[in-house]
């Protein structure tokens, strides 16, 4: 038996803040102990000397593209776990627009197979709806597929979802969580129209969220909600971006009641438009990073509860790629190394709290897709779990960025707060800039 006890941290967990002990044998916590009296471990067990560190559920990222199969020169799940990890990030959702699309469920095997041998995280993927793959869709078992995935509106790929038949018959007739990103393409391409024949060919970045503004995002979410509420479905909203869609949501209900839940990214929540003319097209996303106004809504109904989950939508793509004007640069950037540290930077600059930021990364993704036995630190869990020091500052430079694109919209900003180890079913997969190379992350199990 593998027994660990990690000493005197400062466990942020259930809304609160405590220092004390946690004891670990093999995958699982096995006791919470407060205050700073000895806790005896038992023979052969590993000590940890935590006192003035952080000690956190491990992050769940609902989001996130690896690339793999098909896009590896960008990513694959092997390089972007591992960056995950560093970050503090212990379980990840990955999203079907690969090469092949996972959008069978043979497919969709393929890419668990791939994290079995090669994940640092625990793993699920989510299942792409198409206009005409609906019995497939009905073969998914809801207890091993995190949910569906589903483009409404704008896609990258050719995974847009757009038959009214079809949009109809996925709320109707498929019980597991759907999942969409939301932007209306006949808007998108209205506004592309009008700014081409302003500006021609040439159209700076700047104009990024005036393309895909907030009426192209409210367009879209507006009829995802409206389908989720005429069919009663569970419907869970990726990365909202704009104040007006703030409206579709609800603070009056419990997570735990909520049929319909929405997320925001980190990138929406620290970014705003002015900084298109500093950082260009390394914050360029789909949806667009928009207006300062949208960015502080969002801040507003995070807190309030209009907003579930944070996330990263990390999406790598190779500099070059990211390279020419708003309609040649490629959407998207890679979050997952950074994203924890950054919200511990806007916890430091007052925005949020310790207990809100473990909430909305960690404890409100495990509660929303039903996650067993994860995202809280409880006697009977496991042992997914990130240790932070407050007080060691760093700089993002290329030479610490551990995505295989090699760059980050993060470089040369400096962070107030580390991550000292992760740990993944007990193992402690990253320390101090060291990996276990060994272990593997774990498929993750739903309750159905």
């Amino acid at each position: 038996m593998n027994k660990q006890i990690i000493r005197n941290a400062t466990i942020v967990n259930e809304y609160e803040s405590f220092v004390g002990s946690v004891l670990i044998e093999d995958e699982l916590i096995v006791s919470i102990h407060r205050g700073e009296e000895w806790v005896d471990g038992g023979q052969g067990c590993h000590e940890v000397d935590a006192r003035g560190l952080l000690l956190m559920p491990g992050v769940i990222d609902d989001q996130v593209h690896f690339r793999e199969p098909g896009l590896t020169h960008k990513g694959d799940i092997y390089s972007e776990s591992k960056a995950a990890v560093a970050g503090g990030i212990t379980s990840f959702f990955e999203m079907p627009n690969t090469k092949p699309q996972a959008t069978t469920l043979e497919l969709l095997e393929d890419k668990f197979e791939i994290a079995s041998k090669s994940s640092f995280a625990n793993y699920s993927f989510l299942m792409g709806v198409t206009n005409d793959n609906i019995d497939e869709l009905k073969r998914v078992d809801p207890r091993y597929v995190a949910g569906l995935k589903m483009f409404m509106g704008s896609s990258t790929g050719n995974m847009l979802v757009d038959n009214e038949r079809t949009l109809n018959r996925v709320f109707a007739e498929i019980p597991l969580l759907i999942v969409t990103h939301c932007e209306d393409e006949t808007t998108v391409k209205a506004n592309i129209s009008h700014y081409r024949a302003l500006l021609g060919d040439d159209i700076p970045v700047k104009y990024h969220p005036l393309i895909r503004n907030d009426e192209a995002c409210y367009k879209s979410s507006s009829y995802a909600v409206e389908l989720a509420t005429k069919y009663n479905s569970r419907l869970h909203v990726f990365h909202l971006s704009s104040e007006k869609e703030m409206s579709l949501f609800r603070s009056d209900i419990p997570l735990k009641d909520k049929k319909i839940t929405a997320e925001v990214c980190v990138h929406h929540l620290w970014f705003n438009d002015g900084d298109y003319e500093k950082y260009g097209n390394r914050i360029k996303w789909n949806p667009s990073v928009k207006s300062e106004q949208d960015r502080l809504a969002l801040i507003d109904a995070l807190k309030s509860g209009k907003i579930d989950v944070l996330a990263t939508d990390h999406a790598p793509h190779l500099w070059s790629e990211k390279e020419g004007n708003c309609l040649q640069a490629a959407s998207g950037g890679p979050l997952v190394q950074h994203s924890l540290v950054a919200m511990l930077q806007m916890v430091k600059n007052g925005v949020f709290t310790l207990e809100q930021v473990v909430d909305k990364m960690c404890h409100a993704p495990a509660q929303l897709f039903r996650i067993e036995n994860r995202g809280y630190i409880r006697p009977g869990y496991f042992a997914d779990l990130v240790l932070v020091n407050p007080l060691q500052p760093w700089t993002v430079t290329k030479q610490n960025i551990l995505y295989k694109c090699g760059w980050s919209p993060f470089e040369d900003v400096e962070f107030s707060s580390s991550v000292v180890s992760t740990w993944v079913n007990g193992v402690k997969v990253y320390h101090n800039g060291t990996f276990d190379e060994v272990s593997k992350g774990k498929r993750l199990v739903f309750e159905s």
